[in-house]
């Protein structure tokens, strides 16, 4: 089995973009059951964590930018990584994380094994 990082970006400019106390409190347990699901199947390798949506960019000169997202006003929300057989497999996993109906994206991305 490979290694996949599960990427959840939410989108800071879109109307869901700062849910609700009772957005929040409906999309836990959908979550905590669909983390619940990946580990049941011996497939969590790291559980999920949230990130601030500040954050800072180090570039080319030691130039520091705020906010690594600031141009595109998109967030990590939170990040996991999972086991799977293949993308195919890793992306039917992320298909299924709740937090897709309130406007958030999961990018997949494969670990690359060096010897």
């Amino acid at each position: 089995m490979n290694e996949f990082l599960l990427v959840i970006h939410r989108d800071l400019t879109s109307a869901d973009a700062k849910p609700s106390p009772e957005q929040m409190q409906a999309a836990i347990k959908p979550f905590q059951d669909w983390i619940g699901g990946i580990a049941a199947q011996n497939k969590l390798v790291t559980p999920p964590k949230r990130w601030d949506s500040d954050g800072r960019v180090v570039k080319e000169n030691n130039t520091v930018t705020n906010g690594p997202y600031a141009e595109i006003k998109e967030s990590i929300g939170g990040m996991l990584i999972i086991r799977a057989n293949d993308y195919d497999e890793a992306v039917e996993i992320a298909k299924g994380c709740p937090i897709l109906q309130w406007g958030a994206k999961v990018e997949v991305r494969m670990a690359i094994v060096t010897a």
